[in-house]
């Protein structure tokens, strides 16, 4: 214990003077924003930066509050179930490790979310440019100086534009399209058009009327599931959380230094050690599921 105090404050003097007597905080919130922005991945990189463009991304200060919950959380449990300040340091150690990753799925909800809303845009304003054109290409055009799309569907809208006047046909623009965004809503409406372009229908209006009246239905029915997912969300963290905590009636049951006894078996500790495991894999599979995808629908 006198050992990782004494490393504790020889980090904390050894960042002071690195950093030219100037706010430790500041210093460490900007290395770890420097280490984080070297090693993401590219991908994600560009999933966070659009994530900033909306306003949505956590600051170096939030990141930084959410580090020291995490490790004060993990370690407190981690005491009261070993009693150990060892094992509190390293379930505070690898509850803050999972923090990068809580953020890549934070990010990727709020991307789907906000790509999901420029599909809705993009279906929707095709087909009302539709009625005024009779022009599948120039619906398009239409949409793409609209300024209602933005990065990256409106660049792929443009590749649209050009595959369909390179190849006389838009045949290989909605291919390209729908491999890129695989909702339905996208592959119903493009197909739709595929019939209206080849067999010529003369009047397409109650068709894309229909077209459009199940796209709403479609967007209502993802929005009510993503209000029903947060209210999922806070119940889930709650209970997840609480069950951590059932190793107070055990304490309660067999008084505390009977409890600490029981800790001297090897099989005991081992069950433990499982608990905590398990209800973490409980909670992350839950935030996985509450992130992962909650505009496709």
């Amino acid at each position: 214990m006198v050992l990782v105090i004494l490393l504790v404050i020889t980090v904390f003097i050894i960042a002071y003077r690195m950093n030219d007597g100037k706010n430790v905080y500041q210093f460490v919130t900007r290395s770890v924003a420097s280490a984080y922005n070297k090693y993401a991945p590219y991908s994600f990189k560009m999933v966070r930066e659009k994530t900033k463009e909306l306003g949505q991304e956590y600051t170096t200060r939030q990141y930084v509050t959410q580090v020291a919950i995490f490790a004060i959380v993990a370690g407190g449990i981690a005491y009261l179930y070993f009693f150990s300040i060892i094992w509190a340091l390293v379930y505070a150690f690898v509850a803050v490790m999972f923090i990068p990753y809580l953020a890549y799925l934070r990010c990727q909800r709020v991307y789907s979310e906000f790509i999901f809303e420029q599909i809705q845009t993009y279906t929707t304003n095709v087909i009302m440019e539709f009625n005024t054109t009779q022009s599948f290409v120039k619906s398009l055009e239409g949409v793409r100086d609209s300024g209602v799309l933005e990065e990256p569907v409106l660049g792929d809208v443009k590749k649209m534009i050009e595959l369909s006047y390179q190849n006389g046909t838009i045949d290989e623009s909605i291919t390209y399209f729908n491999e890129k965004y695989p909702y339905y809503m996208v592959k119903n409406m493009h197909q739709l058009f595929l019939q209206i372009t080849k067999e010529g229908a003369i009047d397409s209006g109650e068709a894309l009327e229909n077209m459009a009246m199940d796209i709403d239905a479609l967007v209502e029915g993802v929005y009510r599931d993503r209000m029903d997912r947060k209210q999922f969300h806070r119940k889930f963290l709650t209970f997840g959380l609480a069950l951590y905590f059932l190793v107070l009636a055990m304490i309660m049951l067999l008084g505390k230094d009977k409890y600490i006894a029981l800790l001297d078996l090897w099989y005991v500790a081992l069950i433990l050690h499982a608990i905590i495991l398990i209800n973490s894999f409980f909670l992350m599979s839950g935030e996985k599921y509450y992130n992962a995808d909650v505009g496709v629908e």
